[in-house]
């Protein structure tokens, strides 16, 4: 059936403005066949009131949790909760139980998360075999497997050799390596920014064991060729190192979350686990520094470290709790409402980041509109203005510092290889 969406606007690629047009798509091949006026043939016709029809958002870095901790997320919980963010594509990180790092595993997340008929899920496979640092995975067979890239996320490779001989291999595959940066010989057991920390009454986490990690893996990724990606940037030292790194053509690219683009350690004021987050929240230059390489394209894309944990767990306090907050519903409402609204950041750069910028490095298709693409949408309502509301997530994860805060830019529908996932208000799945 041919389909076509009247009464919806475009953002334009180049010049970054909103117009007004029609989209068509077939929902059997997933693709769009016109975009025009409303003269453009159809089967069927629905019409929007204004709202933004945008390519569907892709999220490189999210924690699904499947299999092995299902009572913070599922499958079905997740997807479910990154369609309604907007999110087409999703890569999940694989620091589950087992950990990814088999291929069987890859292929048991690739046919669940498509039974799940949500949102595509991309898993991400270990560097080393249960995350542990020594051996080497089969990269390989997870490649084939359909893992999109590799990584030890949520630990870093501590021994440097190994991960030049992991930079080596991934080469010859063409596959990209994903770092979580944390030198563990300087992070040791802290768990926020120094100064939040001494308030608190908890052990800091040097800022310097991420910049550290990052300008190692620079220098091997310079000798090996291999793509570079490093994940969740929070510092001012690791923006100027990754811009340093890009000045010297080295093939890396960066992202940034929504909650270091937006918050700072000195909102930290009392013993509550839902500010903890590793890498922690820094200080407003590093902030400062993050947005700037944002702008500038130093930092390519937008990531939101998505990672739900059971409220029992983040009830625990700061130093017993694990690191994580959930971000999948509400990252495009917070940076549209808290940076783009007030000039800070165009909402062109802000979509690119989203879309077009992972497709293009990670090899996803999708992130972009044009006749013969995928019709993957994420329709946004730039009108609608709500409270952010924990207990009405898809995600099972409540553990976000932006409760109650007021934002507007909301998906009202996600439309998936011409196939609706998502509508607001839906069902939210068990």
């Amino acid at each position: 059936m041919r389909i076509r969406i009247d009464g919806g606007r475009l953002l334009h690629s180049q010049t970054g403005e909103l117009y007004g047009a029609s989209v068509c798509y077939d929902d059997v091949t997933g693709k769009i066949t016109a975009i025009g006026d409303e003269t453009i043939p159809a089967d069927k016709v629905e019409t929007l009131q204004g709202e933004l029809i945008l390519p569907g958002f892709i999220d490189m870095h999210v924690h699904l949790r499947d299999p092995g901790f299902t009572a913070k997320e599922t499958l079905t919980s997740g997807l479910q909760s990154a369609a309604a963010g907007g999110f087409t594509h999703v890569a999940c990180m694989p620091n589950t139980n087992p950990p990814t790092d088999a291929a069987e595993i890859v292929r048991d997340i690739t046919t669940r998360g498509r039974d799940v008929g949500k949102t595509s899920v991309h898993p991400i496979a270990c560097i080393t075999v249960s995350q542990k640092g020594e051996a080497l995975t089969d990269f390989a067979q997870l490649k084939e497997a359909g893992a999109i890239a590799l990584s030890d996320d949520g630990k870093g490779v501590q021994h440097g050799r190994r991960m030049l001989d992991a930079m080596t291999r991934a080469k010859e595959l063409d596959m990209p390596i994903v770092i979580h940066s944390e030198d563990e010989t300087l992070s040791g057991n802290g768990v926020l920014h120094p100064e939040a920390a001494k308030r608190i009454g908890v052990p800091g986490l040097l800022e310097e064991s991420e910049a550290a990690m990052i300008a190692r893996d620079i220098l091997l990724a310079e000798r090996t060729g291999v793509h570079l990606h490093v994940c969740h940037v929070s510092t001012e030292q690791s923006v100027a190192l990754i811009r340093w790194a890009k000045a010297r053509g080295v093939h890396i690219t960066a992202e940034v979350t929504p909650h270091h683009l937006l918050l700072t350690e000195a909102l930290i004021t009392e013993d509550d686990a839902v500010w903890k987050v590793n890498p922690p929240l820094q200080g407003e230059r590093d902030r400062m520094a993050c947005l700037e390489g944002f702008l500038d394209g130093t930092l390519d894309m937008i990531a939101t470290d998505h990672a739900p944990h059971t409220v029992d767990e983040k009830s625990r306090g700061i130093l017993r709790a694990p690191f994580g907050m959930v971000g999948s519903e509400v990252a495009f409402p917070l940076l549209y409402t808290y940076l783009v609204l007030p000039g800070i950041v165009p909402l062109s750069r802000l979509v690119e980041a989203m879309t077009r910028v992972p497709a293009t490095h990670f090899g996803i298709d999708g992130g972009a509109m044009h006749v013969g693409g995928t019709a993957d949408f994420a329709i946004v309502d730039l009108t609608k203005e709500k409270e952010i509301d924990p207990d009405r997530f898809y995600t099972r994860g409540r553990n976000t510092p932006f409760a109650g805060w007021r934002a507007t830019g909301w998906t009202a529908r996600t439309i998936h290889l011409g196939r609706e996932i998502f509508i607001a208000g839906e069902e939210r799945f068990i």
